[in-house]
C-alpha cells in the first residue's frame, strides 16, 4: 500500500533586500529537508539571471518577472515539489497574485529596519544605489509594500533564522500542509 501524502505547498518570503530573506530560506529548506519533504526555493536572484540577463527593474519587467517565477512556482508544485520563493516581490499584487494562484500558499514577511539592512548590504545593492549604479531599489527609490496580514512575521533584526524556520513550519502544520 502506498503511503499517504499531502499535496505539495508553496512559502513566500518577502521583505526588502538584506533583511534575511535568504538566510531563512535556507534554514527552512534545511528543516523540511529533515522531515522528508522535497522543495526547491526559488531565488529571485538566480531565476532573474536566467530570465532577464539585463535587468532594467522598472515595474513592467517586475510584473513579468514575478509572473514568470510564479508560474514556475506552479509547475513545480504540480509535480508534487514543494516551493519556497525567496523574493522581494515589492509590490503586493505580485504576491496575491501567486496566493490566488497556488492555493496552498504561506506569505512570510521578514521585517527588519532599513537601516539594518543598509548596514548588512552582502549583495551591494545599497552601496550601488549610493553610488547610482541601481535607481529602482526597494525601500530606497522604489516602494516596498509589506504585506497586510503576512500567514508569518519575522522579525530580520533581532530573530534567528532557525527559530523563525521552525515558526513557519507551525505554520504549516496549523494549515494542515504538512
Amino acid at each position: 500500500m502506498k503511503a499517504e501524502t499531502k499535496p505539495a505547498f508553496a512559502v513566500w518570503i518577502t521583505g526588502l533586500p538584506a533583511s534575511g530573506k535568504s538566510t531563512l530560506a535556507a534554514a527552512l529548506k534545511s528543516q523540511l529537508a529533515e522531515r522528508g519533504i522535497l522543495v526547491e526555493v526559488l531565488e529571485s536572484d538566480v531565476l532573474r539571471r536566467v530570465f532577464i540577463p539585463n535587468p532594467r527593474y522598472d515595474e513592467a519587467e517586475r510584473e513579468l518577472f514575478y509572473r514568470q517565477i510564479a508560474y514556475v512556482g506552479t509547475l513545480l508544485l504540480k509535480h508534487g515539489v514543494s516551493v519556497v520563493f525567496d523574493a522581494t516581490a515589492n509590490r503586493r499584487e505580485y504576491r496575491d497574485r501567486a496566493r490566488r494562484q497556488i492555493p496552498r500558499f504561506l506569505e512570510v514577511y521578514v521585517e527588519c529596519p532599513l537601516e539594518v539592512c543598509l548596514a548588512r548590504d552582502p549583495k551591494g545593492i545599497y552601496s550601488r544605489a549610493r553610488d547610482g549604479v541601481l535607481n529602482s531599489v526597494p525601500g530606497l527609490q522604489a516602494a516596498y509594500e509589506p504585506p497586510v496580514n503576512p500567514d508569518v512575521l519575522v522579525y530580520g533584526d533581532t530573530e534567528a533564522p532557525e527559530a523563525a524556520a521552525r515558526r513557519v513550519i507551525a505554520k504549516l502544520i496549523e494549515n494542515a500542509y504538512l
